[in-house]
């Protein structure tokens, strides 16, 4: 990165912690630190870097790992207890990828070799500056939230995910599309959002569009007047009415029926409507935020999903990733929901037996967030053990490739690999499997089940009539 370029301008009041043994090589990332725009610290040992830590506002921190007879990451252990979110950069001049992997695992953000190219470091620091700054933030948001459920985890995707939301609270108009599988976070993005946008002192109004059938969904968003169909027996504001001055999330925004995706569009270019059957338009200033488990353009390419409202809806799109691609993120997560339901079910500390926690991280999780947060919250009510061992997780989590199970052929082909090498499976084979798996997640709650399929609940209905899985007929189901 060249003199006067743009780290020049932003980084300049922050202070650059260099902690090496070599006092040249000090001298050298100091002299082009400070060309850069930072204020430089320099630190020939362990002991000089924690005192300047403490005495100092660090912004962040180059580490040798090496440092004479001192181990460097025992320092960065030190560094990371007195703040966790400081961004630490390795440097050694004789690393292994086993020391890069405990380093990363230990909290730094990035591993180097000496002499370090400075182009390079330039833009790992800018972007460690920028991630450190982000997870600030959202512990400053809970902090003065506490009511509010947390975003968790410190992979790389979601903090790509948070900086995007994070730029596009700062528009108090401009409506975002987050994009992400069933129980990856949608909600919560939508709710951070608000909570960090100009309107976060108005209201924030919810609403999930394949919950209410389609006669209703009118009415629900836009109010109705007395006598406008039958039941209507009083007048009744909708919810952009309610939503006034504040954010209205729409959740799963492709299930909205074709003519309602026209008079949604029409609500977002001239922010006004009427109520149904009514005669005067209502002007509101409402900010919406919609979200989606489907690909909505390969909809819009199939005709079920109006083009120009697509358009009108992915000003600013947010992709959530799903879980099995924040393998890192399993652990943090396991631990804030163990301590969360320990907590409510007042019960002892648990602890998470590692062999566990890597059945954990190699399962591919198809409920996301939302399946880990249940299977931690069963596992805390009904285990009496303080550690929860490999017996303690569900049987799709720890079955072993190939065994058999009480659910047959189908079951069993599931838990094999259900793709091997030089063997093509009949679709009707895969299509039974995915049924069968999806209601052993959801433990037999059909709704959740059609839900984390993509598919109507009378869809699936039909697909176990066809398959001849159990009882078809409605009913109270398990965990509804």
């Amino acid at each position: 990165m060249a003199k006067g370029d743009s780290m020049t301008r932003t980084q300049s009041a922050q202070t650059l912690l260099i902690v090496d043994d070599e006092r040249s090589l000090r001298f050298s990332i100091g002299e082009w630190a400070r060309d850069m725009g930072f204020q430089p610290l320099e630190a020939p040992g362990g002991r000089e870097a924690l005192e300047a830590a403490r005495e100092h506002s660090v912004d962040a921190v180059l580490l040798d790992l090496k440092l004479g007879d001192e181990d460097g990451l025992q320092i960065l252990r030190k560094l990371k207890e007195i703040d966790p979110t400081l961004p630490v950069v390795m440097l050694t001049g004789h690393g292994t990828v086993e020391h890069a992997v405990r380093a990363i695992k230990m909290g730094a953000y990035e591993f180097m070799l000496k002499p370090p190219d400075l182009d390079h470091l330039g833009v790992v620091l800018e972007r460690a500056l920028e991630h450190a700054r982000l997870k600030r933030e959202v512990e400053h948001l809970r902090a003065s939230n506490p009511n509010a459920q947390p975003i968790v985890g410190g992979s790389e995707t979601l903090a790509k995910a948070l900086l995007r939301l994070e730029r596009a609270a700062k528009s108090g108009t401009s409506t975002v599309l987050i994009r992400g599988e069933t129980g990856s976070g949608k909600e919560l993005m939508a709710r951070l959002l608000h909570d960090k946008s100009a309107r976060a002192g108005g209201p924030f109004i919810e609403l999930n569009c394949s919950a209410i059938p389609e006669t209703l969904l009118e009415s629900e968003l836009y109010g109705h007047e007395r006598g406008a169909f039958t039941d209507a027996k009083r007048f009744k504001k909708g919810l952009f009415e309610l939503a006034d001055g504040g954010t209205l999330f729409l959740d799963e925004i492709g299930e909205m029926a074709p003519q309602l995706q026209a008079k949604l569009l029409r609500v977002l270019e001239t922010r006004t409507f009427r109520r149904v059957g009514g005669h005067a338009d209502i002007t509101v200033d409402v900010r919406v935020v919609a979200a989606t488990h489907r690909d909505l353009s390969k909809m819009v390419a199939e005709g079920r999903f109006r083009e120009d409202l697509y358009f009108r809806l992915n000003v600013v799109p947010v992709e959530i990733p799903p879980l099995r691609e924040r393998v890192d993120d399993v652990a943090i997560l396991a631990e804030h929901f163990l301590q969360r339901f320990c907590r409510e079910l007042g019960r002892p500390a648990v602890r998470l037996d590692p062999a566990a926690l890597e059945i954990m991280r190699a399962y591919a999780w198809p409920g996301n967030v939302r399946e880990l947060k249940n299977v931690i919250e069963r596992v805390v009510l009904l285990e009496a053990e303080d550690v929860i061992l490999s017996e303690h997780l569900p049987l799709e989590m720890t079955r072993p490739p190939g065994s058999s199970t009480s659910g047959g052929a189908g079951a069993a082909a599931l838990a094999a690999q259900p793709f091997p090498a030089g063997v093509v499976r009949p679709f009707t084979e895969i299509e039974k499997m995915a049924i069968e798996h999806a209601l052993r997640v959801c433990e037999g709650n059909k709704t959740r089940a059609a839900t984390l399929l993509g598919i109507s609940r009378q869809t699936l209905r039909t697909k176990l009539k066809e398959y001849a899985l159990g009882d078809d007929i409605d009913g109270e189901e398990p965990g509804a």
